[in-house]
């Protein structure tokens, strides 16, 4: 049986307050400061918005944008859809950051009015999306995991805190946390009979534990002690998870124990998306 897709108003609620989050973000920036490179190979602040604006307006069925430039040269151009991206953000590059946030307010209203008039059916039907063919409603979910991580890109560029819990949060963990198995087994090559927790602090709180028996399962309990235990807070889980930064920046910052070697490794292997 498929899964049910999430929530249409909870959803499209958290994604209305994501876009008036990163509004807010950006609504007093000078040029200079929309121009701060964030950790995205490549990118600045005035991309990141650029980014979201392209693919909302992609979501609306708007014209792309035409561009002379040969994208697939950048050097942080890796694939077909890192160049989709990369179309969207150069065809707006000459313009100033109030442009930029123009343009983002007028498409994510737009947005709004699409998703408020979203039918129950239209909600629940399969769609293409970056994770393979689901829902419409669990791929406006990756979009808000997509904003929510973006929020987190510009306020560590700008070097501001933003609140990273909340109902846009959970959401945003929905899309982190299933796919954990995947660095467990394949990048920590985690042994069959190890039993593993990943305890998040907050401000999103989890018990994170998985069992290996030929593949990572996440279970409610295990039913021993962990292999190893892995504590951290929810932020720096979701920054190691994005690809954002890697453990040894934050070595005092997370706590392992039991199996240290299994523990070093999968605390160093947690990336899927960058």
């Amino acid at each position: 049986m498929s899964t049910p897709p999430p929530n249409h108003a909870e959803l499209t609620a958290a994604l209305s307050e994501q876009w008036d989050a990163l509004a807010r973000l950006v609504a007093e920036l000078d040029e200079k400061a929309w121009r701060t490179p964030t950790a995205l190979p490549g990118w600045t602040v005035f991309d990141v918005i650029a980014h979201v604006i392209g693919i909302e307006s992609m979501l609306l069925g708007l014209p792309a944008p035409r561009l002379d430039t040969d994208v697939r040269g950048f050097e942080h151009v890796r694939n077909e859809i890192g160049a989709l991206n990369e179309v969207a953000i150069e065809s707006r590059r000459g313009r100033s950051g109030a442009e930029l946030l123009g343009e983002f307010r007028e498409v994510t209203d737009q947005r709004r009015k699409a998703l408020a008039e979203t039918s129950a059916d239209a909600w629940a039907a399969l769609t293409e999306s970056p994770v393979g063919t689901v829902p419409y409603g669990r791929f406006m979910r990756v979009r808000l995991f997509d904003c929510w991580m973006h929020e987190q890109d510009i306020a560590d560029a700008l070097g501001v805190t933003v609140d990273e819990g909340g109902p846009r949060a959970e959401f945003a963990f929905a899309e982190l946390i299933p796919t954990i198995g995947r660095a467990v087994v394949k990048k920590a090559q985690a042994p069959d009979g190890a039993q593993l927790t990943i305890a998040l602090t907050g401000p999103v709180t989890r018990q994170l534990h998985i069992v290996v028996d030929g593949r990572a399962e996440l279970v409610d309990a295990l039913d021993g002690p962990a292999t190893v235990t892995i504590e951290l807070s929810s932020g720096l889980f979701a920054r190691l998870r994005g690809g954002r930064t890697d453990a040894d920046a934050h070595l005092d910052e997370f706590t392992i124990v039991g199996d240290k070697e299994l523990g070093d490794r999968l605390i160093r292997n947690l990336a899927f998306t960058i």
